[in-house]
């Protein structure tokens, strides 16, 4: 099965707020850059391009988006919401109901995708 099947299965599994949450966020990631290309890691959706960029998981509460390299992005939109603590990573926690700023999430995706390829460490 490719990722994308995997993916598609995922969000049908949800079948709540969290598959429909999911799947608007997997089309606003896919539509942030033309290169961005999907993948399946650790039982999770992964989104990358030159390195990885962000995976998406849901959780009981949550759905999250995780960038590997959030610490190194200029978030200028203030999404970060979890996982500040951590080294490397950023997350966005969405509840239910919670709004999508699909404009400034788009402009993350193509920081973190600018930032991999600059190739930075």
């Amino acid at each position: 099965m490719t990722a994308s099947e995997l993916i598609d299965n995922r969000i049908v599994e949800l079948n709540d707020w969290r598959g429909e949450l999911f799947a608007r966020l997997r089309q606003i990631i896919l539509a942030a850059h033309p290169d961005i290309a999907e993948e399946w890691k650790w039982d999770t959706a992964v989104w990358s391009h030159k390195g990885m960029v962000c995976a998406v998981g849901a959780f009981k509460d949550t759905v999250k988006v995780n960038f590997f390299k959030g610490a190194s992005l200029d978030d200028q939109h203030g999404l970060f919401n979890a996982g500040l603590e951590a080294k490397a990573s950023r997350a966005i926690d969405f509840h239910q109901l919670d709004p999508v700023n699909e404009a400034a999430l788009s402009d993350l995706i193509r920081v973190a995708v600018a930032y991999n390829l600059a190739g930075k460490k």
